[in-house]
């Protein structure tokens, strides 16, 4: 191991030193923030940057997209702008590993002589700069994935969603920060340390693709990648008010990444967006599958993006159909979850194209047994080592989904084959909860007119305190079903208006837990965001434009 005669802190020292290189070599400089922070920074670029460089970096992608494929503005001038306001995300929430400025104009200046000379863009995002969560690879880069021991791995070559990308235009600028074990819902590392929450510094920014998260929420970027496999793109999403998506899998290829456990089957981790936007999130998903991910990487299913017939006929004879989880009956969601839900149900009721029916949870805590048990087949000894590699600490967060985890263990190969047969039936289990909300049967018999998507919480509440995200339900369930799931913004915590719930029962240790971190001034400001659900292999119903379009989402966010 390269690293074995230099301390984990001799190694962490280098990776900042590196990182504050990179934000060193922007110009003009980044301005310096005041030493005195408040808990909410995200006006705080406002102040530093420039009137034209805030315009551009709160301009949504399909917005820049269309200035760029004009000639209205220069790629150059875009991929400056958000240097900057990155370099100022990593000065107010610990979210870069690297910015890349060398690299980043070299290639806008290509793109601008490109439509200097042929008068047209190169390809659908032109010029678009995007963010990327640092273990997706880059070729010669760091690929280190949270763990010291890794920090001399390097990227063989480009990702293949990387490769996609930059075929279709875009500039990569910026990497960002992701957990130790890639396996919390919050960011935070012995390389870099803790990655907080732009609207809240006393809040997470969610994880595992939390860099993303704080870097898009200050508008230091207006579309990344990130990754998922128990909540990691949603929970940033939702905690830092962005829209994310987690796709079915096998459609965004992988290939190009790094973790533990890479080529385990049993839960398949996801690429995907997250974005300023929700057209943001769509122009990634259609590139992407415009590519034919499947003919270089052959797991990736041939599935074309599907223009809905569904959005066209709602109105036309057919309503939309949306199932409503209020709570999953383990952890009670927080009184601004409840709040939201609230509104954004009332204000579905009211369109006559939509049908609002309760969605009853079916055993989510069978539900947990079952992917907390197949996370670790091999009793986490290949995180474990890992970690242990460098004599790095522990992080808090991964104490407690490993060593405090009772379902970790090593599995034997017919242990194995058990719990993904236990995982299989359980999906079929739930399909079946699906099936009977039909209301006619199809001419194949098949059931027909089913709800088509699930209103549901992200987490049992907003973005929690730092080292507090214990509670996976709201996510991971989705990863078990691979259910395709879109996280949206709706509003933010009001202490005024969100009180606790006086008298409350817990059904349990967990929602104990989770009903005594509210403290409603704790979560002031903090964005409150919901997810939408589909059926597997179904993501184009997720992407919600005509729920969008309905009912003005999102409400009082203050972005």
């Amino acid at each position: 191991m390269a690293e074995a005669n230099r301390s984990w802190q001799e190694v962490a020292a280098t990776a900042q030193e590196l990182r504050d290189d990179s934000i060193s070599r922007i110009y003009p400089p980044v301005p310096d923030v005041p030493q005195d922070l408040a808990k909410n920074v995200t006006g705080i670029p406002k102040q530093l940057l420039t009137t034209d460089e805030v315009l551009i970096t709160e301009t949504a992608p399909e917005d820049l997209i269309t200035a760029l494929a004009s000639g209205e503005i220069s790629s150059a001038v875009v991929i400056n702008a958000f240097l900057r306001r990155a370099g100022l995300a990593q000065k107010l929430t610990n979210c870069i590993t690297e910015l890349l400025p060398e690299e980043a104009l070299s290639r806008a200046k290509f793109l601008d002589d490109y439509y200097s000379e042929h008068r047209c863009p190169i390809g659908p995002l032109h010029g678009l700069p995007i963010s990327v969560k640092e273990h997706i690879g880059m070729k010669g880069k760091c690929l280190n994935g949270g763990f010291v021991s890794w920090w001399d791995h390097k990227g063989e070559e480009d990702a293949h969603v990387l490769r996609i990308l930059w075929r279709a235009g875009c500039v990569f600028y910026a990497r960002t920060t992701e957990p130790q074990t890639l396996m919390h819902l919050e960011t935070s590392n012995n390389l870099y340390g803790i990655t907080v929450n732009p609207f809240n510094r006393d809040l997470t920014s969610g994880g595992s693709s939390g860099g993303e998260g704080a870097l898009i929420g200050l508008r230091g970027s207006c579309l990344g990648i990130g990754s998922d496999i128990g909540g990691s793109i949603r929970s940033p999403a939702a905690n830092c008010g962005l829209y994310g998506f987690r796709p079915t899998s096998y459609r965004v290829p992988v290939k190009g990444w790094t973790g533990t456990m890479l080529d385990g089957e049993q839960i398949v981790a996801v690429i995907g967006p997250i974005s300023t936007s929700l057209d943001g999130i769509k122009l990634f998903l259609k590139t992407i599958v415009a590519a034919k991910p499947w003919l270089v990487e052959p797991s990736c299913l041939p599935l074309p993006w599907k223009n809905l017939e569904l959005e066209h006929s709602i109105g036309q004879g057919k309503k939309l159909r949306v199932g409503v989880l209020w709570s999953d009956d383990v952890v009670k969601p927080h009184p601004p979850i409840t709040r939201a839900l609230k509104k954004v149900v009332d204000k579905l009721k009211d369109v006559n194209a939509i049908e609002v029916n309760d969605w009853k949870p079916y055993k989510h805590d069978e539900a947990w047994e079952i992917i907390a048990s197949l996370y670790f087949a091999d009793g986490a000894k290949e995180e474990t080592d890992t970690i242990n590699a460098s004599g790095e600490p522990w992080r808090p967060l991964s104490k407690f989904i490993i060593q405090e985890n009772p379902y970790v263990k090593t599995l034997s190969i017919p242990e194995l084959w058990q719990w993904t047969g236990r995982r299989e039936e359980y999906r079929g289990r739930y399909a079946e909860v699906w099936n009977q909300t039909a209301t006619r049967t199809g001419p194949n018999g098949e059931p027909a007119d089913m709800v088509d998507v699930i209103l549901a919480p992200v987490g049992p509440g907003a973005a929690p305190p730092l080292d507090s995200a214990k509670y996976w339900g709201y996510t991971s369930q989705w990863n078990l079903l691979d259910y395709p799931a879109l996280v949206f913004p709706v509003s933010k915590v009001d202490p005024d208006v969100d009180k606790v719930e006086e008298g409350y029962e817990p059904m349990n240790e967990k929602d104990a837990f989770n009903h005594r971190l509210y403290e409603p001034e704790k979560y002031r400001e903090a964005p409150v965001s919901l997810q939408l659900i589909g059926r597997r292999y179904e993501d184009e119903k997720a992407t919600f434009e005509y729920i969008k379009s309905q009912t003005g989402l999102p409400f009082d966010t203050g972005t």
